[in-house]
């Protein structure tokens, strides 16, 4: 059963029936809002490129990120779908990012994923905007985080996922920030370390 996340919403990525999740892969889907006005119905609406990334730390470092331009990261525990350029249809993820939870080297702590706008528009013409967690193994939805009322933002700061003790947990951050790549985002992500 799915979890609607609130921002600051934390969960554990443990199995109901006691076990750990393996694998998970986080969902990304958004579409481009309709225009609104007169001359509306003839512009259509604006392809929007938002684009899915995971910044991995370690004790306070990014050592390693999964984006457009890096599919993979570097020991291979964190793979990228690839590159979505203008949304979808509001059916199905139109990016995603898998992480296998066994192969994260122990050194790294914490992943952040992170959404942006790389053409450059807000959060304002972005519409059905959500970032979302699934069991890999079982293609079971565990939870999902909803980007609900635009804002003049180009990025966001989606959720983390990050180790307390043995076990994994995930955090929906939701926290609005100004970027087009996640480089631009670094400052942002790191007074959330």
């Amino acid at each position: 059963m799915s979890v609607n996340l609130n921002k600051g919403q934390q969960i554990s990525l443990s199995k109901s029936d006691g076990g750990t999740l393996s694998t998970v892969r986080m969902g990304l889907g958004w579409q481009a809002a309709q225009r609104k006005g007169f001359f509306a119905k003839l512009a259509g609406t604006r392809e929007i490129d938002l684009d899915a990334s995971a910044v991995l730390f370690a004790a306070g470092q990014g050592v390693d990120v999964v984006f457009f331009q890096h599919l993979t990261s570097n020991d291979g525990s964190v793979q990228h779908s690839g590159d979505n350029l203008v949304g979808g249809t509001g059916e199905g993820d139109d990016e995603s990012i898998a992480v296998d939870l066994r192969r994260v080297p122990a050194n790294v702590d914490q992943i952040f994923f992170t959404v942006n706008s790389f053409t450059g528009q807000t959060f304002e013409e972005v519409q059905n905007a959500y970032c979302r967690l699934i069991d890999e193994s079982t293609g079971e939805e565990l939870a999902r985080y909803t980007l609900t009322g635009g804002g003049r933002h180009t990025a966001q700061i989606m959720a983390k996922v990050y180790r307390s003790g043995t076990t994994w947990q995930m955090t929906a951050l939701g926290e609005p920030a100004t970027g087009r790549t996640f480089q631009d985002l670094m400052p942002a992500i790191s007074r959330l370390l």
